[in-house]
């Protein structure tokens, strides 16, 4: 940009090289965490990727690790209780065969023989790139791999939906989202100049070059500080589909907040705490530890809400848990009702809480009502999991 005289009314700029302005501003020199991580898992071929899902559907059943010899003889002793196990699309993933396929031709001696070779040189075909240890346990690198694949498949889901909305406070600020427009004046920064509409003052003014008088800039909103704590039931009977998306909702949650400069924590629940993160903007962290999310043993809500209760820091800004979960609280003398108490210490601490339940059935839906009735958040109750991620993106965009 340049000046034909300090604090003149002549002051001007050519129509192209606002335009040049605008294009180098857009551009960035550094790639951001997100563009480095959909890189690495582009940069992966199919096999690679198949290897990914085998790693996570595995997690996603709670198998800790492969054993060849234990699943031929689960296959082929009882195949409808070995599916219960691992599941569909593990046995495809890992043999390379259809499962209805597996079950038509599971007693004939020569498929049988087929079937156990496969099974071993794919884990150790696993084990030769070191996604499994010795011990057929899932390495580092191979949760690695399971991490990235799974962040790919869900910004792939994200994106096309687009973001649901949001709740700003508009507060005049130098850093935020742009709000309304107003005239240039001295001392507004050249990047908050808004160029499609000083291009257009300009055209509505008849002046062949844009003048200083018509240039417009954005009046900056900061928004409002938001901590969210993503809490998942990882309870058995959430093991399957149910944990998948969960952990994919978790994953688009962490990355729309993070965007939003908002900050996200996490606690994995069952019988115990499993895991627990302050919030943070560590998106990396929080990838890593939701992608080992497994399910196993019963429900507890108390240890929950008493947790999370620990982890949200105290402050004059919006607090919010979400709780996925299918189930009612099955840990303590009477989990019922010690949820609810621990429910209204959360909500004395201005913590608002929202319940998402996968298919809860009659009394677990009346306890849900309570629980979100005391939180003063939202209860959504879905029959399938596949449209989790855009039911927690709402929840968040509601109350932050």
């Amino acid at each position: 940009m340049k000046e034909v005289m300090r604090g003149s009314p002549d002051y001007n700029v050519d129509i192209d090289e606002l335009k040049e302005i605008e294009s180098a501003e857009s551009k960035t020199s550094t790639e951001n965490i997100e563009s480095q991580l959909l890189k690495s898992v582009q940069q992966q071929d199919e096999r690679a990727k198949e290897e990914g899902r085998i790693l996570n559907e595995a997690i996603n059943q709670g198998i800790s690790a492969f054993n060849p010899d234990m699943m031929f003889q689960n296959l082929t002793n009882n195949y409808s209780m070995a599916k219960k196990i691992y599941g569909k699309t593990l046995i495809r993933l890992i043999s390379g065969y259809n499962p209805d396929y597996i079950k038509r031709n599971i007693k004939i001696p020569e498929f049988r023989k087929e079937l156990k070779k496969k099974l071993k040189g794919r884990i150790d075909e696993l084990k030769e790139k070191k996604l499994l240890k010795r011990d057929s346990s899932i390495a580092e690198k191979g949760f690695k791999l399971a991490s990235l694949l799974l962040y790919a498949e869900e910004l792939d889901n994200i994106i096309p939906k687009g973001i649901f909305g949001e709740k700003i406070h508009k507060k005049a600020s130098h850093y935020g989202e742009r709000g309304d427009f107003r005239h240039y004046k001295k001392g507004d920064r050249y990047r908050d100049i808004e160029i499609k509409q000083s291009l257009k003052m300009a055209i509505r003014r008849g002046h062949k070059k844009v003048m200083r008088t018509d240039l417009r800039t954005s009046e900056m909103q900061s928004k409002g500080s938001a901590y969210i704590i993503y809490a998942v039931d990882a309870s058995g009977s959430m093991k399957g589909k149910k944990i998948e998306m969960s952990k994919k909702a978790g994953i688009a949650l962490a990355y729309k907040a993070i965007e939003q400069k908002d900050k996200v924590g996490l606690i994995v629940f069952g019988s115990d705490i499993k895991e627990k993160i302050y919030p943070t903007s560590n998106f990396p962290m929080l990838l890593e530890k939701i992608s080992r999310i497994r399910a196993s043993k019963q429900t507890d809500f108390r240890g929950m809400l008493h947790k999370s209760l620990e982890l949200f820091p105290k402050g004059e800004f919006t607090r919010h848990l979400i709780v996925i979960t299918d189930a009612m609280p099955t840990v303590g003398n009477e989990p019922k009702k010690e949820s609810l108490v621990e429910m209204a210490n959360i909500r004395n601490a201005g913590i608002t809480v929202s319940l998402i339940g996968i298919n809860l059935d009659r009394e677990a839906s009346e306890f849900a009502e309570r629980f979100v009735e005391i939180g003063k958040g939202r209860l959504q109750i879905i029959r399938q999991a596949e449209e989790l991620d855009k039911i927690v993106l709402e929840d968040y965009y509601t109350f932050s």
